[in-house]
């Protein structure tokens, strides 16, 4: 397609390529000692990133280079081809824009592929029909898309990321698309696309590692070994080749320097790490309140309670339902007073009615979506017949942020955004609904994968400007870079087996793709749970970092009393001990923002060379220094539990366990395996049924035996009075349980009392 390389320029940071068989000039750039962006312009447009926000961004999208640093140590024309250095990586771009990416040491990172696809035989028309006859779906054949990357792939390299796909950790041999999708059928292995589009992912050599981010708002494809397994392929039918190669040392480093590329998530509220009870059917005020009564009743702990769509006045977002929710700032000061928080779910679909206020205003100001023709786009969602906000247009975000106050003046605590992929009923929006894309028209096509992306971004904006909290965003629907606006969730998963075994891939891989604080539906959203799948999905849900128990109307009502006194008892006990790590887990949302690591990680982040868990589905850590291997099979009371290097500590127990090995571990269905890695401090609350102003009265810290030094964080859990400094930081030094203590920064409260306990070995 380029055919022989002829020459090449410099600009700073960039290099100008110039080819024989294109018109285009590619361009490598250099965005930090890490980082290179790869483009080939084929729109003529540049760079159109949303992810890429900030100084960096705006720099991006002018054609400006993005640092103004001097990156390149050398650029240099040699046999092999343009030789580009920079202070960690190697570059050599060689005919027919062929991109192979070495580490300092010159040790092959990812090189390109430079074969041909192998696409295959399609199949012959009889084979077809008869395959239709008995109802199976026909993939069309593979084909070359007209935007493409294709990179070797080594016998055992893995892969891992691309968000919250369905399936295993590691996707090698498997193929997936980007495009933001509503689909509340069963999910399956195979499903190609889900509700969010993050294009990251991260390829894991036998020694080393790098990522790919593919900033294509299109819709993308990614085969990553499955149609051939000498190479994966990314590519797309539209827009740009706009890739980040993206180096590192290990596995935590490109994940650090991904999330440096696109946005950290900010620190959380504290009490958005409690336990949060939702359903789809609390139809009216006297039942939210009756579970709300229930749960202090039953002396379960808990922070938040949502408000599906029933809270609306016929669906109608920032709107109240005064016949069925009465009087919304009564019920919500109510809760307050019992330690609960109120969240509401908006959908951005508006209802299509005269007087309506959301609506006058959308239609008078242009703020919605149109055909070509120019017509505001109709569809059907909730509410009946709806028009969309355009949230591409800066002023149509300034006025969706507006609107919040609504919500906010109401008492309430935070927003759940649903439906926003976008998801309509009267069929999929056609890819020629007109909508903006910042500074000029654009169509639905290449919106649609960023959509829930800047409809987060509106929000959020919205409850920073207006509550003067941190924002507590939730999404369904997102794209890279949204951590930085908003928490999210798997979608509408079900009770059943299969989707608890894949909830523990799905939030690590979501985590390595910069998308943190994320959660399950706890007990499955559709279907009917089971006593014991849901009790084996509260011990999953108590070391998810978004802890939330919801169902659908018309299934099993799932709240923890409602699968009698044994299961209520082992809700408690979970529900209790996540309280008690609250400042453990606050501790790692602190680490996240500060370094792009998740919460709740694979094995393999921090293992990596360890080819035990390089395939590991079934425990994950949280942290690095405690293990969790949840039960996800339906009567199993034994669970095989793989132990990395090191010494560990049965949770439970106390028992000593040397690692690199497995062990067969009693798993009755009150208990999870939960092991601490040797040396480790742990900081713990009292059990307390939610986050409240005693959250500074005692802090305990367990330490187990070894040495080992961790990090303590503490502010006041609510605002940004922490980025000025209002914050302690904590060094605990621990010799075999003798704990020292140091306070490396001194700007808050300090805590009442600190009591050490020590973990004694068994």
């Amino acid at each position: 397609m380029f055919g022989k390389l002829k020459g090449y320029r410099t600009d700073g940071n960039k290099v100008y390529f110039e080819y024989e068989g294109s018109k285009t000039s590619p361009v490598l750039e250099a965005i930090t000692d890490n980082i290179v962006n790869v483009l080939v312009d084929y729109t003529g447009g540049g760079h159109r990133t949303r992810a890429v926000e900030g100084e960096l961004g705006k720099r991006l999208n002018a054609g400006k280079n993005a640092s103004e640093e001097e990156l390149l140590t050398q650029v240099a024309q040699e046999k092999s081809g343009v030789i580009l250095k920079t202070a960690s990586l190697t570059v050599v771009v060689g005919d027919d824009f062929m991109v192979d990416f070495y580490d300092k040491e010159n040790q092959p990172l990812s090189l390109a592929y430079r074969g041909t696809r192998n696409l295959g035989a399609d199949l012959d028309k009889a084979s077809k029909e008869l395959l239709s006859k008995e109802g199976h779906g026909i993939s069309d054949r593979a084909a070359d898309y007209p935007v493409q990357e294709l990179r070797a792939l080594d016998a055992k390299d893995c892969i891992y990321g691309l968000g919250d796909k369905t399936g295993v950790l590691n996707k090698r041999e498997y193929e997936y698309e980007m495009w933001n999708s509503d689909i509340p059928d069963p999910q399956e292995d195979n499903f190609k696309s889900l509700y969010k589009s993050i294009p990251f992912f991260l390829l894991l050599k036998e020694k080393t590692c790098c990522g790919f981010f593919f900033d294509n708002h299109y819709k993308t494809f990614f085969n990553l070994g499955k149609e051939c397994p000498d190479y994966l392929v990314f590519g797309a039918m539209e827009g740009n080749l706009d890739y980040y190669f993206i180096g590192g040392r290990n596995m935590k480093e490109v994940v650090g320097n991904y999330t440096f590329l696109t946005g950290r998530a900010p620190m959380q509220q504290m009490w958005t790490l409690g336990y949060h009870q939702s359903r789809w059917g609390y139809r009216t005020e006297e039942e939210i309140r009756e579970i709300a009564r229930k749960l202090r009743d039953s002396d379960l702990p808990c922070d938040c309670i949502h408000f599906d769509i029933d809270y609306m006045d016929h669906y109608k977002v920032f709107t109240w339902n005064p016949d069925t929710y009465k009087d919304g700032r009564q019920v919500i000061s109510d809760f307050k007073e019992m330690g609960i928080k109120a969240v509401t779910i908006i959908d951005p679909g508006v209802k299509l009615e005269k007087d309506y206020y959301v609506y006058e205003e959308g239609v008078k100001e242009g703020y919605f979506a149109t055909t070509p023709e120019g017509e505001i786009y109709v569809n059907e969602v909730w509410p009946g017949d709806a028009v969309f906000p355009d949230f591409g247009d800066a002023k149509v975000r300034s006025w969706w942020a507006e609107k919040q106050k609504f919500l906010i003046d109401l008492g309430v605590a935070g927003v759940w955004n649903d439906m926003n992929e976008p998801a309509s009923f009267r069929g999929p929006l056609p890819d020629d609904v007109v909508f903006t894309d910042e500074d000029q028209p654009a169509p639905h096509k290449a919106i649609h994968n960023i959509y829930g992306h800047n409809m987060a971004k509106a929000t959020y904006e919205g409850w920073k400007e207006y509550s003067g909290k941190r924002p507590f965003v939730i999404t369904r629907a997102c794209y890279s870079g949204s951590q930085k606006y908003t928490t999210g969730w798997t979608g509408d998963n079900h009770s059943i087996w299969a989707h608890i075994r894949m909830a523990i891939p799905q939030l690590c891989n979501l985590g390595l793709s910069g998308l943190s604080f994320v959660g399950t539906d706890v007990g499955g959203f559709g279907s009917d749970s089971t006593p014991e799948l849901f009790a084996r999905w509260i011990q999953l849900g108590c070391f998810s970092p978004l802890f939330r128990n919801h169902c659908a109307v018309g299934c099993r009502m799932q709240e923890p009393w409602q699968f009698g006194e044994e299961v209520l008892s082992i809700s408690r006990k979970y529900m209790n001990l996540r309280y008690e790590l609250l400042p453990y887990i606050y501790d790692l949302m602190h680490e996240c923002e500060q370094t792009g690591l998740p919460v709740m990680r694979p094995l393999v982040l921090e293992y990596p060379e360890d080819e035990q868990v390089r395939n590991r589905n079934d425990e994950f850590l949280l942290g690095d220094r405690m293990l969790v291997s949840p039960v996800v099979e339906q009567g199993a009371r034994e669970k095989l539990v793989y132990l990395p290097e090191g010494v560990w500590y049965d949770y439970w127990t106390g028992e000593t366990l040397e690692g690199g090995q497995s062990y067969i571990r009693k798993a009755p269905l009150d208990t999870c395996p939960i092991f601490v890695k040797a040396g480790a401090v742990i900081p713990k609350y009292p059990v307390r049924t939610h986050v409240g102003k005693e959250k500074d009265e005692l802090l305990i810290l367990e330490t187990y035996p070894g040495e080992g030094i961790y990090t303590h964080y503490q502010d006041n859990g609510e605002d940004f009075e922490y980025r000025r400094g209002a914050y302690n930081e904590y060094r605990l030094i621990n010799h075999n349980g003798r704990l020292d203590m140091e306070m490396l920064h001194e700007g808050y409260q300090g805590y009442g009392k600190i009591e050490i306990r020590n973990k004694s070995q068994k």
